[in-house]
């Protein structure tokens, strides 16, 4: 089994991975459910206010107009629903984003690694796929994602200890939201980050430097002619790279800013979404240093030069790839065919990923949040505030309603085992005394427990081995 095999029966691979347009779809369909059932929630509670049964009018029936108070009531709660206005997609995106940040802070606020901090945004934003913020706000939903990160990434953490580096939070403000988010994330914990990859590609990389590439099967031959570093967005200059030496450095500065990428802005954008964590890396790799990311996949897949493709991976020689090969071509002939073929959708598929993680909607905005951004955050807050469901605002007494409305359940369904386990005693009773005195049978309960181990007395006793050894 490979690698790759591996991660397709994972769950993020199963459950979380989407095309551009069902991401988008699933998030208009979720933006149109929470709507409608917002609109519901707030009307049920105007109409179980008093106030609003006065102000309706009910003078015999009669409403000030000389109309039914009914008819009233029905005109009123329609109006109720055309005014309120509900939060589009964009404008719930920008607001989980924000809060993605605010995790994200609050994880270096309390020193936890990267792994927890990385999962407990992926928490957020796998959560915000199937409910709305309207209906949950990501205020009370990010203190607990994060703190459930903790739990899922071994890194135990006391709830006290950690609610009291949240302002004006509650041990119980935390956890109240936690089984919503496991049914949100449907129990699934797993999240596969790029940073195992990019460690593993950075010790092949200092390998190549060290001159160990040949004992790692590994060709070399590209970082020979390797050009000056540059990123994504610029142009490959014509001057060689300087001299081997430098090159460890080269590539330590590359794996820092690399890594920096993966922790903002893949981390905000939508690429574990739609990528794989190998993918993602290399992609981060690409936009620090392309060349440098160029020569690696020559190493690693030999055959034609992926440097020599320029910036569109399409410049690649392509007529050698679409021709069918003979069939009396060797095995080594067709092997540099499959490695370019290969390489030139490998380049493609990170091309389009720099894009995302470049252009992905509020990313920079998050990261560096201008004066309008902050206007635009507080209007979209202020609209929310006006829109939320109210059957949902507050999820800790919410949390101890479903308690106590399943322990009345089990209190109701143990009160009808009892009852059932007195009529049988009574049954017992009524038959005894129908055949005279009473023998004084022990209760069901305790008869059926006497039972068992005449029961498991006679297995043995029937045992074909015989009894047990004394």
């Amino acid at each position: 089994m490979t690698e790759d095999d591996i991660y397709r029966a994972s769950t993020q691979y199963r459950l979380w991975s989407y095309t551009p347009e069902s991401l988008a779809s699933l998030r208009h369909s979720t933006n149109a459910v929470a709507s409608q059932r917002v609109r519901a929630a707030i009307k049920r509670a105007r109409e179980s206010q008093p106030s609003s049964a006065t102000a309706l009018g009910h003078n015999g029936g009669v409403g000030p107009d000389g109309g039914s108070g009914g008819d009233q009531r029905k005109a009123a709660a329609a109006k109720v629903e055309m005014d309120i206005q509900c939060l589009t997609v964009e404008e719930e995106l920008k607001l989980v984003g924000y809060y993605c940040v605010k995790c994200m802070g609050l994880s270096d606020f309390c020193s936890f690694p990267s792994n927890v901090k990385a999962t407990a945004v992926q928490y957020l934003k796998r959560f915000y796929l199937s409910n709305s913020p309207m209906t949950y706000h990501p205020k009370s939903i990010m203190p607990c994602a994060l703190f459930l990160a903790t739990k899922t990434e071994n890194h135990y953490t006391p709830l006290k200890a950690f609610a009291g580096k949240v302002p004006k939070t509650t041990p119980e403000d935390v956890i109240a939201p936690e089984f919503v988010i496991t049914q949100g994330l449907r129990f699934t914990f797993d999240v596969r980050h790029p940073f195992r990859a990019l460690e593993g590609g950075f010790m092949e990389l200092v390998a190549i430097a060290d001159d160990k590439a040949r004992a790692l099967g590994l060709d070399d031959e590209a970082f020979r002619d390797l050009p000056r570093r540059t990123s994504a967005q610029g142009s490959s200059e014509s001057a060689k790279a300087p001299p081997p030496r430098d090159l460890h450095g080269r590539i330590r500065a590359a794996h820092a800013a690399a890594k920096g990428i993966l922790k903002t802005s893949a981390q905000l954008s939508d690429a574990y979404f739609m990528y794989t964590p190998s993918q993602i890396w290399l992609a981060a790799l690409y936009m620090v240093d392309e060349p440098l990311a160029r020569a690696y996949l020559d190493c690693k897949l030999p055959g034609s030069s992926a440097s020599s493709s320029g910036g569109a991976p399409n410049r690649a020689s392509t007529d050698d790839v679409e021709k069918p090969s003979s069939p009396s071509s060797s095995p080594s002939a067709r092997a540099p065919q499959e490695f370019s073929s290969l390489k030139i959708r490998l380049i493609s598929t990170i091309h389009h990923l720099t894009t995302t993680l470049l252009s992905s909607q509020g990313v920079a905005e998050s990261l560096n949040p201008t004066a309008e951004y902050i206007a635009e955050l507080k209007r979209i807050d202020k609209k929310l505030y006006t829109c939320r469901n109210p059957e949902r605002m507050d999820l800790v007494e919410w949390n101890q309603s479903l308690r106590h409305r399943g322990k009345d359940k089990g209190d109701e369904e143990e009160a009808e085992e009892e009852e059932e386990e007195g009529e049988d005693d009574d049954d017992d009773k009524a038959g005894n005394a129908s055949f005279g005195k009473e023998t004084g049978k022990p209760p069901t309960k305790e008869r059926n427990k006497k039972t068992n181990r005449d029961r498991g007395a006679s297995t043995n006793a029937d045992d074909i081995f015989g009894g047990p050894l004394k």
